[in-house]
């Protein structure tokens, strides 16, 4: 059963609009101070700096002025960003507050006076590649030369949020900590460690979407962006960090949605992809109007953790919305749960040309015991039920899926099923990982890691093995097919060739050659980033597609000829 509110606002883990509005430091409930200092974020106590009535006896008493320090805003920052798609959204988010705020972008880490990364917190690994890149900014710090104003340096997002402690306290490295949710506190927090100290905000929100804040894009001129529509989760599956790193689920406005959305498309931007921790449970409470609108009905065979939520604009009206924007525009999101997929969804995905036809469908598991003690809300049956009614619904629907090896308690039965659960559903896309415990989660609380190391490594690596399989086998099929690619850029392995992916996500390499162009110009030409080429699978592998151009046509153009 999920906390209430009230007793998660009580242990310093929500806050309200209110609070998250206000810029002044010592907001925290959970803080208790002792005399001459102050609190900043959630439990970090700091001496307290001069107030005004210091400066006045300094005056009076005919005291030099100080040489002014380093103007608040004006320093540059280096951004780095470490996990998931929702971590790059929320890199643009934090750099539109701090360009806001007069700071300046640099993409060369030496000339940084603020570093700051962006990271993730979903799995031991991720977390030791962001300890071992502070042991490297460390001799970078060291190295600063005295005339140049001291170095920052910044943990924002999920780790912040879980060991924001252990960050501070770790040989005192670390200037700021900002959990996901206190973005808008960044240019206090800098200004706080202008003086030498430490700064940190990690409540979560209630309501904090940053629905007011257009992401400044971080790739000037790209073909594609994301666009978060929500954040947070309420699923509280017994592995996942995420409810605990990123609060509870809360939805933007679909005005400020369709106002970005409608900007990238000015922009020039061919694919848009919404994101959120569960985001087809998207649910926009905003308009008065649909606040008394019954719940969605589940996918067949599916359950919650918590009570069905009714009100609001739900995720098939956004996507009707959105899709109507630019018909030149491809339309993706991720990543969704498998109990929320009704009918209108899948109804709409297969009528709108550029809402792509390709879905992510987290299985995690092929064993009915193992998703039980994952408390994923469906057995083995109903999963399987559900691929075959979106087969149904949306004929050559391309399949993605992410499956955890060794989670706790798993069998060789359980790992068997798994793996026949890959060979049966044949996906094109996935992402395996082993099973890594993460604190505060309800596996933590109540299960045993009791998969040794060794054979979850084996596990995975059948996992892949078998995935790579039926994954080729999936994307032969394609051969002899032409596919619309959208065009990223040029190939990684060789200049002579352009990369772009395909509407079921897949990347198809095609050589970089004079093509007709559809629009019926006489003149041939050479594809560039953001056109869509007609390409002809002449190979297929696990990953990738290759193939020769045919010609460069537009996405209405394409499904007007199918």
């Amino acid at each position: 059963m999920l906390p209430c509110r009230r007793a998660l606002r009580a242990a310093g883990l929500l806050r309200s609009a209110a609070a998250a509005a206000d810029p002044r430091p010592g907001t925290s409930r959970r803080t208790r101070c002792g005399p001459g200092e102050r609190p900043v974020g959630r439990g970090v106590a700091l001496p307290a700096g001069p107030d005004l009535r210091h400066f006045l006896r300094g005056a009076a008493a005919g005291e030099p002025r100080p040489e002014p320090g380093p103007v608040p805003g004006t320093g540059k920052v280096y951004l780095e960003t470490y996990g998931c798609q929702m971590n790059v959204n929320d890199t643009e988010i934090a750099w539109a507050i701090l360009q806001k705020n007069g700071y300046a972008r640099t993409k060369e880490l030496d000339e940084a006076d603020v570093i700051l990364l962006v990271t993730c917190s979903v799995r031991e690994k991720a977390e030791q590649a962001i300890w071992n890149r502070l042991r490297h900014l460390k001799s970078l710090k060291a190295r600063r030369q005295q005339d140049r104003v001291p170095l920052r340096i910044g943990i924002l997002g999920c780790m912040a949020e879980r060991l924001k402690e252990e960050i501070l306290h770790r040989e005192k490295l670390v200037d700021i900590v900002a959990g996901p949710d206190a973005y808008r506190d960044l240019p206090r927090l800098l200004a706080v460690s202008e003086s030498g100290q430490q700064a940190a905000n990690v409540l979560l929100s209630l309501d904090e979407t940053y629905a007011d804040i257009l992401p400044v894009q971080t790739s000037a001129g790209g073909t594609t962006a994301f666009v978060s529509i929500m954040r947070g989760c309420d699923n509280m599956c017994s592995y996942c960090i995420v409810p605990f790193t990123r609060g509870r689920e809360r939805s933007r406005p679909i005005a400020s949605i369709l106002q970005e959305v409608r900007m990238l498309s000015d922009q020039g931007v061919k694919e848009v992809t919404l994101l959120g921790q569960n985001v087809n449970s998207f649910r926009d409470m905003s308009e008065v109007q649909f606040q008394s609108a019954a719940a969605p009905v589940l996918s067949r065979g599916f359950s919650t953790v918590y009570k069905a939520k009714p009100g609001g604009l739900r995720f098939a009206h956004l996507l009707d919305q959105v899709s109507r924007i630019d018909p030149e525009m491809r339309i993706r999101f991720t990543s969704p749960h498998p109990k929320d997929f009704p009918d209108e969804v899948l109804q709409l995905i297969q009528e709108r040309h550029n809402i792509c036809k390709q879905l992510h469908l987290p299985a995690q598991s092929g064993s009915t015991r193992v998703l039980e003690a994952m408390r994923r809300g469906y057995t083995r049956e109903a999963y399987l039920e559900l691929i075959h009614h979106v087969r149904e619904s949306i004929p050559g629907v391309r399949l993605s899926s992410d499956f955890i090896a060794g989670f706790c308690g798993e069998t060789e039965e359980d790992h068997q099923q798994t793996l026949s659960l890959l060979r049966e559903v044949r996906y094109n896309v996935g992402f395996l990982f082993a099973y890594s415990m993460r604190q505060k989660t309800r596996a933590y609380h109540r299960l045993q890691d009791d998969v040794p190391a060794d054979i979850k490594k084996r596990r995975l690596e059948e996992l892949i093995t078998v995935f790579r399989e039926e994954a080729a086998r999936a994307n032969e099929a394609m051969v002899g097919q032409s596919q619309l690619v959208l065009v990223e850029g040029p190939s990684k392995r060789s200049a002579s060739e352009l990369c772009g992916r395909n509407d079921g996500n897949i990347k198809v390499i095609f050589p970089d050659a004079e093509i007709e162009d559809a629009a019926g110009c006489k003149a041939l030409v050479r594809a560039q980033p953001g056109d869509y080429v007609l390409v002809k699978v002449t190979s297929a592998s696990s990953q990738t597609l290759k193939g020769v151009p045919l010609c460069r046509t537009s996405l209405s153009r394409s499904a007007a000829c199918h």
